[in-house]
């Protein structure tokens, strides 16, 4: 299994829609970055701030990262 080692901090929880169709959301704050390793296969997009790989049981995790936005999408593309 090939990872990624990232700084992140914050990051926001998706559990998925109500009966509305509003997308159900906790935000987690973080005091400081902190390295993580990351499992590629788990990852499905990259914004200039937030990476967003899935979770348990169905949920989505946008973490925030501290890294330069153009330096992690060529990790990505090795």
């Amino acid at each position: 299994m090939e990872f990624l080692e990232l700084t992140l901090g914050s990051y926001i929880i998706s559990h998925g829609y109500d009966k509305n169709n509003k997308e159900i959301i906790v935000h987690v704050p973080a005091e400081n970055f902190g390295k993580k390793l990351i499992a590629v296969s788990r990852i499905k997009s990259l914004s200039e701030k937030y990476i967003l790989t899935d979770y348990v049981d169905g949920r989505w995790i946008y973490w925030e990262y501290k890294e330069d936005f153009e330096d992690v999408k060529k990790l990505l593309s090795k």
